[in-house]
C-alpha cells in the first residue's frame, strides 16, 4: 500500500459541535490509510485520546495530535514538501488530479469543520472536489484515500492489533489476538 505519507489536518474544529465528526474524520483517515491527523481549532484531547485507544486496540501506527492553528500545521507541511490537498466541492475534481497528487510522495489532506477560511484555498496546492454537490467531510476523506491508495487500503493489515474482525456473512465476530501492547 506505499504509496507515501499521508497526514490529514482537520481544521475548525469546535469542541462543542465537531466531536464526533472529528473523531470520524480520524477514524477514516485511520482506517484508509493516512499516518496521521492534526486536529486544528479548539481543544481536542478527548478526540486524540479516543483515537489513541482504537489504534492501540485495532494496530497500526496513525496518531492523532491536537494543533491550535490550522495555518501552522499547514505551513509545516510544506516546508517538509508535502503537497496540500484540500478537499472543498468547489475544487477540481479529484480524478483530474489524482495522478499528479500520488506522484508527490507525501501529502496533506485538509477537511474543514467549520467555513474554511479563504487563505486555504491560496496556501493550497490542490484543491480537491470528490463531487461538486454538498456532502459530509468524512465522505470526501474516504473517496480521496481510497482513489490514492487504488483500494488497497481495504485489505490492509494493521500490526499490533489487540483486536480484530473476522468477517462474516451474518453476525459479528471480534477475536482478540494476544498481542499484548
Amino acid at each position: 500500500m506505499e504509496e507515501g505519507h499521508v497526514q490529514v489536518i482537520r481544521i475548525g474544529h469546535r469542541s462543542a459541535r465537531d466531536v464526533r465528526m472529528t473523531t470520524h474524520v480520524c477514524l477514516v483517515a485511520r482506517a484508509f490509510g493516512a499516518d496521521s491527523a492534526v486536529i486544528c481549532g479548539e481543544p481536542a484531547n478527548d478526540v486524540v485520546e479516543s483515537v489513541r485507544k482504537v489504534a492501540e486496540n485495532w494496530g497500526g501506527r496513525f496518531a492523532a495530535r491536537y494543533e491550535p492553528s490550522w495555518k501552522k500545521a499547514v505551513l509545516e507541511a510544506k516546508k517538509r514538501g508535502e503537497a496540500i490537498a484540500h478537499l472543498t466541492m468547489y475544487g477540481e475534481p479529484v480524478e483530474e488530479k489524482m495522478g499528479e497528487i500520488r506522484k508527490r510522495g507525501k501529502v496533506t489532506v485538509v477537511v474543514g469543520a467549520e467555513l474554511v477560511p479563504g487563505e486555504m484555498y491560496g496556501l493550497a496546492d490542490y484543491n480537491i472536489s470528490v463531487t461538486t454537490q454538498p456532502h459530509s467531510e468524512v465522505a470526501a476523506l474516504a473517496v480521496f484515500l481510497d482513489r490514492y491508495f487504488g483500494g488497497k487500503e481495504l485489505g490492509a493489515e494493521f500490526k499490533g492489533a489487540r483486536l480484530r474482525i473476522v468477517p462474516s456473512a451474518k453476525g459479528k465476530r471480534v477475536e482478540e489476538t494476544n498481542i499484548k501492547g
